[in-house]
């Protein structure tokens, strides 16, 4: 039926009656009856009215904006992912820097006051000697560990165990010298064990090491391992979310890097270390070997 045509009762009557005849030749033995008032009401509620003049098209009110959706917030982020960077403070080092041969008296001076610390007492009880650091007081690159291990106890300088002579290859295979860098720890003197500082074990050493950087005033700091990172930045996430960036300690560059210790143990995380040492080079201005 198409939209114009209208239903005729009289036609649907007639239909309904043929329709209800065949059933009963079919052996149907009940049917209802047809009301003829249903069946013309039926037919009307179906009719097209006729067609008159149109009217013009109602204009339905605007709809409302839709709700806007409720803004998610920002997923955090996996342990896997790195973040943004730390600064410590926004000014510079103290005070203003003193000449090479300065810079060597006073951490002579210093090393002595080191040397005879026992704020610690498990640590001054147990010592050999302490280890205060070693290397030129006007490096552009300061390493910077946890502490000294039996072999650093026993001679009185820093890294010169495995961890150390690999730190040494590290350097080398930047194209600088170790002589020409200076490298210390967060505590001066070996704690038992080589268990890791304890926190007022390292709040006990703060003040030596941050007069040690501010005489030395190095333009770039590569802190080995957690403990190094966390001690100078001031936070406990991991090397592999630190890592990957540059950080800033007063008017130092920070990298945050494995220690050697760890990548003795895991050699696959070597490729990472050598990644971040290439970081370090490229933004120092040094072109390495085979780039």
């Amino acid at each position: 039926m198409s939209d114009n045509e209208s239903l005729d009762p009289a036609e649907i009557h007639a239909q309904a009656a043929a329709l209800a005849a065949h059933l009963q030749r079919s052996g149907v033995s009940f049917l209802p009856v047809a009301n003829p008032a249903s069946v013309e009401l039926l037919a009307d509620q179906f009719a097209v009215p006729e067609p008159s003049s149109p009217d013009p098209p109602a204009v339905s009110p605007p709809k409302p904006p839709a709700p806007a959706a409720a803004s998610k917030p920002a997923m955090p982020k996996t342990r896997l992912e790195t973040v943004p960077a730390f600064s410590t403070t926004d000014g510079d080092y103290d005070g203003k820097a003193l000449s090479a041969d300065d810079r060597k008296a006073q951490l002579q001076i210093l090393a002595e006051q080191v040397s005879q610390c026992t704020s610690c007492e498990i640590l001054a009880s147990c010592r050999t000697q302490t280890v205060f650091g070693e290397g030129s007081p006007q490096a552009r690159f300061l390493f910077f560990g946890e502490g000294p291990g039996a072999d650093e106890d026993r001679s009185g300088r820093p890294f010169v165990g495995k961890a150390g002579q690999l730190l040494t290859k590290m350097i080398v295979a930047c194209t600088l010298d170790r002589a020409d860098c200076y490298i210390t720890n967060t505590v001066k003197c070996r704690p038992p064990g080589n268990r890791n500082p304890e926190g007022d074990e390292l709040q006990n050493c703060k003040a030596f090491y941050q007069q040690q950087l501010n005489l030395i005033r190095p333009e770039y700091i590569v802190c080995l391992g957690a403990i190094a990172a966390s001690e100078l930045l001031g936070t406990k996430l991991s090397v592999g979310r630190l890592r990957g960036k540059f950080h800033q300690y007063r008017g130092s560059k920070v990298l945050v890097t494995y220690h050697p210790a760890y990548l003795l143990r895991n050699p696959a995380a070597k490729k990472a270390a050598w990644e971040d040492l290439q970081r370090l080079m490229a933004d120092a201005g040094i072109e390495l070997p085979g780039k």
